[in-house]
């Protein structure tokens, strides 16, 4: 993912935003300020979250799985309990382990979890 194309998303609740929290969450639920690299189309709702990513040095990505995250404005940063309102089994991945990636075809499908690799370029 490009850094040019993260930008942080404006909600009408402000508040901090924090990269990362220490893990295991509590309750293995999400921290509310918990931030996460999101794909604007899962946030906004025009698709569904279909791949949740915590990576190596405990950051989050939710993306759709289907479009380019690499497009100038395709992502934004902005707390994950937004896209947990959006889609409630996004938040049974808050025990999702570092270096994982959860996949899903579709909403009301099981996620599958493998160790997540970044794509060569």
């Amino acid at each position: 993912m490009d850094d040019h194309a993260v930008e942080s998303y404006e909600h009408d609740d402000q508040h901090e935003v924090f990269r990362s929290l220490p893990f295991p969450f509590a309750d293995d639920r999400f921290p509310d300020h918990l931030g996460a690299v999101v794909q604007r189309t899962v946030l906004e709702g025009v698709e569904p979250a279909r791949e949740v990513i915590h990576t190596d040095d405990n950051a989050w990505i939710v993306g759709d799985g289907v479009n380019d995250p690499n497009q100038p404005g395709a992502v934004v940063v902005t707390c994950i309990q937004h896209v947990v309102e959006q889609d409630s089994a996004v938040a049974g991945l808050a025990s999702l382990p570092l270096g994982q990636v959860a996949h899903r075809e579709n909403p009301g499908q099981p996620w599958s979890v493998e160790p997540h690799s970044w794509l060569a370029e």
